[in-house]
């Protein structure tokens, strides 16, 4: 019969195990870890008894659904949402704007709004980027008043929409309208209206050319003075805002290819509260205007 080894020094038997010198001490397991093991199993039956699990759960004995608890906070921030989603859909603009805790209500949803739906194009702060205007330097195609934006929001530039805003600049030299030099005699009037130092001696002749044929073939549009309309969509050539560009060859590219811009309807997509909310909001973004 073997006889049992005690190390000398903690007082506890060995296994009868050595590796390198070092002989294992037979050690129970520490009172610490056994309750903690039987804490967490008792904790996990209690659980398991008390509160649903998954798909496949028990109810729960205290009935308890994370489930319903999100659908309420869900009810319950709806409710909240109607209350002064009504006063928005009932008051004026005017009435709205002069309610500075309504418009902080608005600037904040307006902001999510708009990155949910037109930061993609117009960027999230609404400066646009190459091909898509600015919205924040108060030059408007179609008019920057709450009441213009919501129908722009509404029906879409260039849509199927019934009431769409309907606006094409054509392809003058592509279609053959314009002759290669008229192209590029117009382009040139039109980058001298903001680059006054363009109209040298050298240029002032085609400048000349350029006006004629301006006034023939644009000005229906942008008018006789190239500051543009507003009843139409068509952009004042005379200041420093361009939306595909003021260069001279991507004026010439304009001239001759053409541009049709295209802005999604949304009224099928948003409610008229929240077109109405977007119509503030991106009224804010620049110099308000009634």
């Amino acid at each position: 019969m073997d006889v049992e080894e005690v190390d000398p020094i903690s007082g506890r038997k060995t296994t009868g195990h050595e590796w390198n010198g070092i002989k294992e001490l037979d050690t129970p397991v520490p009172r610490g870890v056994l309750l903690f093991l039987v804490v967490t199993h008792v904790f996990a039956l209690l659980w398991w008894v008390l509160w649903p699990l998954g798909t496949t759960y028990t109810k729960g004995l205290l009935g308890i659904d994370e489930r319903n608890v999100v659908e309420e906070k869900l009810a319950a921030a709806a409710a909240a949402r109607a209350v002064w989603e009504k006063r928005i859909d009932t008051l004026s603009y005017e009435q709205i704007r002069a309610d500075e805790g309504l418009m902080a209500t608005v600037r904040s949803t307006g902001h999510q709004l708009f990155g949910d739906n037109c930061g993609v194009c117009h960027g999230v702060d609404g400066k646009g980027r190459s091909n898509y205007p600015d919205l924040t330097d108060d030059d408007w195609l179609w008019g920057g008043g709450p009441e213009d934006i919501e129908q722009t929001l509404r029906v879409g530039i260039n849509t199927r929409h019934i009431e769409s805003r309907v606006a094409q600049m054509p392809s003058f030299g592509r279609d053959q309208m314009l002759e290669r030099n008229q192209v590029r005699d117009v382009a040139t009037y039109v980058y001298s209206l903001t680059n006054p130092g363009y109209s040298t001696p050298e240029n002032i002749g085609r400048i000349e050319a350029g006006r004629e044929v301006f006034l023939t073939t644009c000005a229906a549009c942008h008018g006789e003075d190239a500051r543009g309309s507003r009843e139409v969509g068509a952009p004042n050539l005379t200041d420093s805002y361009w939306i595909y560009g003021g260069t001279m060859q991507s004026i010439i590219e304009s001239v001759h290819g053409g541009r049709q811009g295209h802005m999604p309807t949304w009224d099928e997509r948003l409610t008229p509260a929240e077109i109405k909310i977007l119509a503030l909001y991106v009224n804010s973004l620049g110099v308000e205007k009634p």
